[in-house]
């Protein structure tokens, strides 16, 4: 009789302790999604660790009344953001009493991030199934949507360590910040890449399909995962301010100086594009009027060209430049949301790369239309190729 007694008890604190779980974890879901319940029997506020409920009442008379020590550090160490003291459950369990609220910038960024992903890795597909597609201007696409993919994932795993991941574990701050300083830095070197195999290849017309362009075309890649990933690497080296804030820049955790360092970087890649785009435009404007034959039909594509690079340099610069500009001139103290507007443009600056680099592309378009449809319209294949088309 006394072992079976022994083990209805043991068998109704098992259950207890396992309902309890299950109840903080739906809790702690429910409030990553913005949902607040008024009313939670399992509620461990309400209850003590292994208590009986039908005992409740009188149990928490008591441990009013008591002064005992655990009482003591029960209510002594309880996190004043999160509304209440942490219970045994919570130490135990290594859940939060309460979680942030979700900001809808995050959100914002991760829906961004998740359609670059998506983007990009159709580009992926495209150019790794398709054998024709490896001449270098394809290369240099390939990169960018590759550093773009990158992007986008990071930028979900920023918000997974937000509000899914303790995020003051400092390995993981720095991988997700790492992860996105990278990646945006290759794909701006790449957009830089891409700008001088169009320079050269009107630059260097005769001899641009060659062995030497190809070997160019690697090293230049090679140079922008270089740069990408020390920039990466240089919070992990000890350029953040996790134990110095006063050092931090508005984007935490990265310190002011390489915030500032990064954004100078950027305006002289951006001023480099812009001096790139303009011989460009100057060098098929000369072409142009060299050719007296195709005079007419070559006036018209190179206005066309000449307006797509300058919508493609404004677009580009419309989207770094508030964000790059803001890191130079703001500090910590001013509002999170400015941060935010600045950085959501820039992000959105890898939504629009496939689309300007990739998807303008007759040959990925032709790939595209084979690969959904097995046909190709007779408007595309028939259709000039001009130096935007790159």
């Amino acid at each position: 009789m006394i072992l079976t007694v022994l083990k209805f008890n043991v068998g109704y604190r098992i259950w207890h302790v396992f309902a309890m779980i299950l109840s903080l974890a739906a809790t702690a879901a429910m409030s990553h999604g913005g949902l607040n319940s008024s009313l939670d029997p399992f509620d461990s506020s309400t209850w003590g660790f292994g208590e009986d409920p039908s005992s409740n009442a009188s149990l928490s008379a008591s441990s009013t009344s008591s002064s005992s020590p655990s009482s003591s550090l029960s209510s002594s160490s309880g996190d004043p953001s999160l509304g209440r003291p942490l219970t045994p459950e919570d130490l135990l369990l290594g859940l939060p009493a309460a979680s942030q609220e979700v900001s809808p910038w995050d959100v914002a960024l991760c829906v961004t991030g998740t359609l670059i992903s998506c983007e990009n890795a159709l580009v992926l597909a495209v150019l790794f199934y398709t054998p024709t597609l490896r001449a270098p201007m394809f290369i240099l696409i390939g990169s960018l949507a590759v550093a773009d993919l990158l992007a986008g994932l990071g930028l979900i795993l920023n918000f997974v360590c937000t509000y899914l991941v303790d995020a003051s574990l400092e390995p993981v701050t720095l991988l997700s910040v790492g992860l996105l300083i990278a990646a945006f830095s290759a794909s701006v070197l790449s957009i830089l890449a891409i700008t001088v195999d169009r320079y050269l290849s009107l630059y260097n017309a005769l001899t641009y399909h060659t062995e030497r362009t190809l070997t160019f075309t690697y090293v230049m890649v090679l140079l922008v995962w270089l740069c990408g990933a020390t920039l990466g690497l240089l919070p992990a080296l000890g350029w953040n301010c996790l134990r110095d804030a006063a050092a931090c820049s508005v984007c935490r955790p990265v310190t002011r100086g390489n915030a500032v360092a990064l954004a100078v970087a950027f305006l002289l890649v951006f001023a480099l594009m812009t001096q790139l785009y303009l011989q460009i435009c100057r060098i098929a404007l000369r072409h142009a009027q060299q050719i007296a034959v195709q005079h007419q039909f070559l006036a018209i594509s190179t206005t066309k060209g000449v307006s797509t690079l300058s919508a493609i340099l404004c677009a580009f610069g419309a989207c770094w430049l508030p964000f790059a500009t803001y890191c130079i001139v703001a500090d910590p103290s001013y509002p999170a949301a400015y941060t935010y507007a600045a950085a959501l443009p820039a992000a959105c600056c890898s939504v629009l790369n496939p689309v300007i680099y990739a998807f303008r592309n007759p040959d990925i378009q032709k790939s595209l239309w084979m690969a959904c449809c097995g046909c190709v319209p007779s408007s595309l294949s028939l259709r000039p190729r001009t130096s935007s088309d790159v």
